[in-house]
């Protein structure tokens, strides 16, 4: 996996490199030190009114997704004409689940996310299509989910199975592998840098704490897969198909990096 995305990687001109030096170094936020920063939530680098709208659930417009995914938790759908309650009863039973996916599925025996887990349900217990990658439909079941357990310590199986393990460990090589034609890793921002500049923004920790979340530039909510593509499409190298094992693995790595975090969905970041 790791070779594939390396592969994307190409030759950048002096003058990127000193464009990109200078915006990365600017002047360290007062009180930022890398260490110092390493277990913050992006939530903390937010501005008043951003943090507001996340903890005023009258407010907070992810709550528009909670509120659809909760309809949909209970609507019949598919052949097998079934909602999800007619198994796993009311949506209040999820609490404590979505704090440890991705993980390893009953039927597959593979890693996945958990928009990936329920859309396996629909197919195997629903009879039903599987929900697009990225839809306001699968996003809400999600946000639903995960909002059943906010406030919850993000907790990945443990001990992890093979499967699991094997994906974290790719998605931390990932998470230090430099692509694009920026020639970036995750961890040179996200390690190396947090609590510095680029432009006018603070570079935070990227502890994925808060997804699905509501990007203010987004203007609805997304995924931490839509999150992932975005850094990408920055360091200009090509992105992975939705549902990519590179995405669920950086995922998996990411939940383990914020293990006994929080987790805040819905999130609200800028």
């Amino acid at each position: 996996m790791a070779s594939r995305i390396a592969s994307r990687r190409s030759c950048w001109s002096m003058r990127e490199a000193l464009l990109l030096t200078a915006a990365l170094l600017v002047a360290p936020v007062a009180h930022a030190q890398a260490g110092a920063e390493a277990r913050r939530s992006g939530f903390t680098y937010a501005t008043p009114s951003t943090q507001a709208l996340q903890q005023d659930d009258s407010q907070n417009p992810a709550m528009l997704w909670v509120a659809d995914g909760r309809v949909a938790w209970n609507k019949v759908d598919g052949e097998a004409r079934k909602a999800c309650a007619d198994c796993h009863g009311k949506i209040e039973s999820m609490r404590g689940v979505a704090p440890r996916y991705p993980a390893v599925a009953a039927a597959s025996q593979r890693v996945v996310n958990l928009g990936q887990q329920i859309n396996q349900c629909r197919s195997t217990r629903q009879r039903a299509p599987a929900l697009a990658a990225e839809s306001d439909a699968l996003l809400a079941l999600a946000t639903a989910i995960a909002f059943e357990s906010r406030g919850m310590a993000i907790a990945p199986s443990q001990p992890a199975p093979a499967a699991l393990k094997q994906a974290q460990a790719r998605g931390k090589a990932l998470f230090h592998e430099r692509i694009g034609h920026v020639a970036l890793s995750c961890h040179d921002c996200h390690d190396t840098l947090a609590g510095k500049r680029l432009g006018a923004a603070v570079i935070p920790p990227g502890h994925a704490t808060g997804y699905p979340i509501y990007r203010l530039e987004w203007q609805k909510v997304g995924s931490l897969q839509r999150r992932l593509r975005n850094c990408m499409t920055a360091v200009r190298a090509e992105t992975p198909a939705w549902g990519a094992q590179e995405l669920v693995d950086l995922e998996a790595w990411l939940m383990l990096r914020a293990a006994g975090m929080p987790l805040e969905t819905p999130g609200v970041r800028p």
